[in-house]
């Protein structure tokens, strides 16, 4: 994606959809835009074919939700992509025709449509749907973790993001690789404004380390937040991904983490501090107002969710305790 000012102080931005952009090779999309305000928007594609993670596709929707209809163009889209992206719902969700006329089935087992969840009652209703549409009604042990993730973040967009368009979802089920993959974005105010509200985080990066970390909310500085918001959410997010050696990507702002999947002969060790963790990171990325989610659920790896939630919490107690003795231990000058 390129910004580019053309005549009459018009903002336009051109977003080009490359033929494979997924979590484990997202660093150049997101290199290549200035998502900044645009007033108009070009969204062009590879020739051939695209296949992108559904992360992308809400990253898109986000972005063109404040843009008139007839100031977005649709550019130079393949057949077979132009099909899926009207299928997944983006020309509906953009306010575009594209120029096709496709025969609607069912999605269930296949894929979520872009979907916008903008308070509780809406997330209720779309946790509630979810899992018949991925099929997985009848699998406790996959649907599980599935719902409680989406509905953590969906939560979080809800209540601490300030997004006047709320939550965007989507998610798609892939069968080769027996894999789901959701997105969920947001246009708010972004984690390090909301982080910094009780912590002093002195860059975006700093404030998704803040924000990954057990028993760290900004609602209060107090450790293991509040009975209301225990800042457990991200960091139980992170800890189920790495279980379950899965791929979790969090952007706000200008910086990235992402986790990446441990070995499967690696013995699973839960840390509380995600620079710990195997990742990789992005600082100095173009800004993204609000903040940007998205993870892949391998279904044939998917622990027992009852003990995932105890392992889990075992080490967000340890974690808080320690961090709670260490700042006692602390020398106080009089």
């Amino acid at each position: 994606m390129q910004k580019n000012q053309i005549p009459g102080n018009i903002l336009c931005v051109r977003i080009h959809l490359p033929n494979s952009a997924f979590l484990g090779n997202i660093d150049s999309f997101l290199r290549s835009f200035d998502p900044s305000l645009p007033d108009e928007l070009i969204i062009t594609s590879n020739n051939k074919w695209v296949s992108v993670h559904p992360m992308v596709i809400a990253m898109v929707a986000a972005l063109g939700k404040d843009i008139s209809p007839d100031k977005i163009k649709v550019e130079a889209f393949e057949a077979r992509s132009k099909h899926y992206f009207e299928r997944i719902g983006l020309f509906k969700f953009l306010g575009k025709d594209s120029g096709i006329s496709i025969t609607v089935h069912d999605p269930s087992g296949r894929f979520i449509p872009l979907t916008k969840i903008k308070n509780s009652t809406q997330q209720t209703k779309f946790l509630t749907e979810m899992i018949p549409l991925l099929h997985l009604a009848d699998n406790p042990k996959q649907a599980e973790p599935i719902q409680y993730i989406v509905g953590e973040l969906v939560r979080n967009v809800i209540e601490h993001s300030q997004a006047k368009d709320g939550a965007i979802v989507c998610a798609q089920y892939y069968k080769k690789s027996n894999t789901i993959r959701i997105g969920i974005v947001d246009g708010g105010v972004g984690i390090k404004k909301t982080i910094n509200k009780s912590h002093a985080a002195s860059d975006d990066f700093e404030a998704l380390r803040l924000a990954l970390m057990p028993g760290i909310t900004g609602t209060t500085s107090r450790e293991g937040g509040t009975a209301e918001n225990a800042g457990a959410g991200l960091f139980f997010i992170k800890s189920i991904a790495h279980v379950n050696r899965d791929f979790f990507l969090i952007y706000s702002g200008t910086a990235m983490f992402k986790l990446l999947k441990r070995s499967s002969d690696e013995e699973i060790s839960l840390q509380s501090n995600p620079i710990n963790d195997r990742h990789s990171k992005q600082k100095g990325l173009p800004y993204w107002n609000g903040t940007v989610v998205g993870i892949d659920i391998a279904l044939d790896d998917t622990q027992e969710f009852s003990v995932l939630l105890d392992l889990i919490r075992n080490i967000y107690s340890t974690s808080i305790r320690e961090r709670r003795k260490e700042k006692y231990r602390k020398p106080r000058f009089t």
